[in-house]
């Protein structure tokens, strides 16, 4: 099995310069990210935050809230490995412009997209755990994420709750909080 570091709760990284997944691994992000108040881990391949190239593999639950917002200056690519979402992409006040169901290779719906725009989108996880890998472009610096204005900070969880039960019901999903 892989030998990882915690960075951060939730949040790990290979302490050597290789890495290998197994679903043991998923499994066990499965479990980290189910039992995190934030309902999502990931492991870093890049290991160093100042890295050019950051892939991640992340886990996020059905109970995920994942705040609408853009990268600026990034490009961003997402692989689906098991589950599904639904992506949403939102104008400048918060109105629904476009949705993409994606989901695994075997499943019919999209597995892979790209983006180079600085688009404001987040995901409404539709199973139990979705699970993707993403790669951006480094190094990382929080500045270079704007979170919509127009959606609550993912730590007020009354608003949140009300925030997706409503975005959930114009999706026509189950609301993730449900």
């Amino acid at each position: 099995m892989t030998d990882l570091n915690e960075l951060a709760p939730n949040i790990l990284a290979s302490k050597t310069s290789s890495l290998v997944i197994t679903q043991t691994v998923i499994d066990d992000l499965k479990h980290r990210a189910s039992a995190s108040p934030l309902k999502r881990a990931r492991i870093l391949a890049h290991g160093d935050p100042q890295a050019p190239l950051h892939e991640m593999l992340i886990v996020q639950t059905k109970a995920v809230y994942v705040r609408p917002h853009r990268h600026h200056g990034k490009s961003e690519s997402l692989h689906v490995i098991d589950g599904s979402a639904k992506i949403v992409y939102f104008n400048d006040v918060g109105n629904i412009e476009e949705t993409l169901d994606v989901g695994p290779s075997n499943s019919n719906d999209p597995f892979f997209l790209r983006t180079d725009s600085p688009r404001w989108h987040m995901q409404i996880v539709l199973t139990p755990y979705f699970v993707f890998h993403e790669v951006t472009n480094g190094p990382f610096r929080r500045e270079d994420t704007e979170f919509a204005p127009w959606a609550p900070d993912e730590n007020d969880a009354p608003t949140v709750e009300a925030y997706l039960s409503g975005l959930s019901v114009r999706l026509g999903v189950a609301s993730p909080t449900s």
